[in-house]
């Protein structure tokens, strides 16, 4: 069985900060834009892929290049996803940058790099969870997850059943998930520099 303990001090926010936030916000803070409009959709397009591009070698290929139409489809679906959580859509979206309104292209960029960063550390909780948990051990697994939701049951979504740890021991998708979300919401891992 793995250790809580190891869980605990890979899960720390200051070890997620250094390994996953800083670099992301670094990354996103050294691409610098001409101009924070855009004159077309096909501009628009471009540079979104470019960053997409930009942010993904630099902090999750460490060096392989997406192509320029996976880059932009990708971009466009983060774009897209926070644009139609505020009820608005990619138009609204292209309509901001090209205007300069609402952050501009500026803050396009900036919801790709927020939107890389928190899928690094999904990455990142899923692997510490996977390395000290016995997959062929149900009795480590419930244990852990038991300790895990014990520990951290305060930051967990209220939809959390923490008297069921057994349901998040087949399956932790939905308790990192929402762990994730609470960092999100308190953790300065979330927040640039």
């Amino acid at each position: 069985m793995g250790s809580f303990e190891t869980i605990l001090r890979q899960l720390d926010e200051r070890e997620i900060a250094k390994k996953i936030g800083i670099p992301h916000d670094e990354t996103r803070m050294s691409y610098s834009l001409k101009k924070n409009t855009v004159d077309n959709f096909n501009e628009f397009g471009k540079i979104i892929s470019d960053y997409y591009n930009y942010h993904f070698v630099k902090c999750i290929s460490h060096g392989g290049n997406l192509p320029p139409s996976e880059a932009e489809g990708r971009a466009k679906e983060i774009i897209e996803q926070k644009f139609h959580s505020k009820g608005s859509n990619l138009q609204g979206a292209f309509n901001d940058a090209h205007e300069g309104t609402n952050g501009g292209l500026r803050i396009m960029l900036d919801l790709i790099a927020e939107q890389l960063k928190y899928e690094a550390v999904e990455r990142h909780i899923r692997k510490v969870f996977d390395d000290q948990i016995d997959p062929t051990s149900w009795e480590d697994k419930v244990d852990i997850i038991r300790q895990f939701i014990s520990r951290c049951g305060v930051d967990l979504a209220p939809a959390i059943d923490a008297r069921n740890p057994e349901r998040y021991a087949k399956d932790y998708t939905e308790l990192i998930r929402s762990y994730i979300k609470a960092l999100s919401q308190t953790s300065s891992i979330f927040r640039r520099l």
